[in-house]
């Protein structure tokens, strides 16, 4: 373990990858501290469309070399579906792919044509459930990100990292682009190409930054966890409705049914559109049209949120739903659930001050020893196992029960190594005799 400043730069040539860039200059002799990448080192290639293309890709893959970087471009915001819109490949001797999943049945022979090869993604986890719809899934990965997290980085996106690592400065001005237009601009394809040009450059810097702070193993650890969860569907969450912003707004039972009623009401729309809820109706029109629980179409358009033309045109559904939510019985209105775990921390002063008094020693800790790791306290354990821990500790405290509790909660075996003994020690109350 080393207490000296993490990597933020590298000056030496390239030798990654399949043919360096020219050497970026030197930020300490007077000259710009970066270089614009504009464009990919081989050129935009064309989104490859058709099964014939895409088996000419997996050929060139399966004879490529090292790892390969991977990432995929969505429509958040614009569509319903996180489907992938895009997917971005880059391996030394294949050259950059970009393939457009929309056409092709799914990725599955370049799956097995990778299926020994480490990928290399940035922020993995948003990518990964995408990938395994179209069959695509990592054995091995490193993510960027994740890395850079790990070794101290202040600033981890890829556009940043790429800056302080390598010297160059990349656009990110389309990255909240609709991905799902078609055809895609020349400039957005170059975009996605250059997001996988320097991956394994930044890959290397970082497994040796990673090797020097002695944190190999715990990033091993943390990416082998999001292999695991790469084709694991998302959690549902019980009742999604309550999510829609403002409800803290909405007071009684059945105001909250008027926002389910709409909530479900545009999701049915969205869904069918394939597009984003947020685009169908916002949350604030669900809000407003929930306090005021219009009776008609012309009251309804009144409403702020009601009066663009397309909202317009779907009032029968938004009056329809209303007035289902009108005629619910009572014992049919929401009811708040029992929450799972602990309550909100800011209400534990009043719930349970022991245990308000357990959290501020444990989170003592996690600060404490974050600091000392050069980490951030939410990578070294999930604010959530420290809540649930201090909540409801073991019946006996020991270094080992409190070690079996985080590894129940999903901690891994790093980060309990780092921290079970020193949270053991904080648990019990001091004796006020010390």
């Amino acid at each position: 373990m080393t207490d000296e400043a993490p990597l933020r730069r590298r000056d030496a040539p390239d030798t990654a990858g399949d043919g360096p860039h020219s050497v970026p200059p030197d930020p300490n002799s007077g000259g710009p501290a970066s270089t614009p990448l504009t464009a990919p080192r081989d050129g935009t290639p064309r989104p490859v469309e058709t099964s014939a293309e895409l088996a000419d890709v997996v050929s060139r893959m399966s004879a490529g070399t090292g790892p390969v970087a991977v990432d995929a471009e969505r429509a958040s915001g614009y569509r319903y579906t996180q489907r992938a819109y895009l997917v971005q490949l880059r391996r030394a001797g294949a050259g950059t792919v970009l393939i457009d999943p929309l056409p092709l049945d799914d990725l599955r022979t370049l799956d097995a044509a990778l299926a020994e090869s480490e990928w290399v993604l940035h922020a993995a986890s948003q990518d990964l459930p995408c990938l395994a719809e179209l069959g695509f899934r990592p054995r091995r990965l490193f993510d960027t990100e994740l890395a850079a997290r790990l070794a101290g980085f202040e600033r981890v996106g890829l556009a940043a990292l790429t800056e302080q690592l390598l010297g160059y400065s990349l656009e990110k001005h389309h990255s909240a682009a609709d991905w799902s237009t078609r055809p895609l601009p020349d400039s957005w394809l170059t975009y996605a190409a250059l997001d996988v040009e320097l991956l394994t450059d930044l890959r290397d810097l970082l497994a040796a930054e990673l090797e020097r702070q002695g944190k190999t193993a715990w990033a091993a650890e943390e990416f082998a966890a999001l292999v695991a969860s790469a084709d694991r569907p998302p959690r549902v969450r019980p009742d999604p409705w309550r999510r829609t912003s403002g409800i803290h707004r909405v007071r009684g039972a059945r105001a909250q049914s008027r926002v389910r009623a709409l909530w479900y009401a545009r999701d049915g729309v969205a869904a069918r559109r394939d597009s984003a809820p947020g685009r169908v109706l916002p949350d604030s029109a669900i809000i407003a049209a929930a306090e005021a629980d219009p009776k008609d179409e012309r009251t309804l358009l009144g409403i702020p949120g009601f009066g663009g033309r397309s909202v317009r045109r779907l009032a029968r559904i938004w009056l329809d739903a209303l007035d289902q939510a009108r005629a619910l019985p009572d014992d049919a209105l929401p009811v708040n659930q029992p929450v799972e775990g602990p309550p909100p921390p800011h209400r534990w002063a009043e719930r349970d001050p022991i245990a308000a008094a357990r959290l501020a020693r444990c989170r003592a800790v996690v600060v404490g020893t974050a600091e000392q790791h050069n980490l951030p306290p939410e990578n070294l354990i999930s604010p959530d196992f420290i809540r649930r821990l201090a909540w409801s500790p073991p019946d006996e405290v020991t270094s080992q029960t409190v070690a079996d509790t985080l590894r129940g909660f999903g901690a891994r075996n790093w980060q309990v190594g780092l921290i079970a003994e020193q949270l053991a020690t904080a648990l019990p109350a001091p004796d006020p005799a010390d």
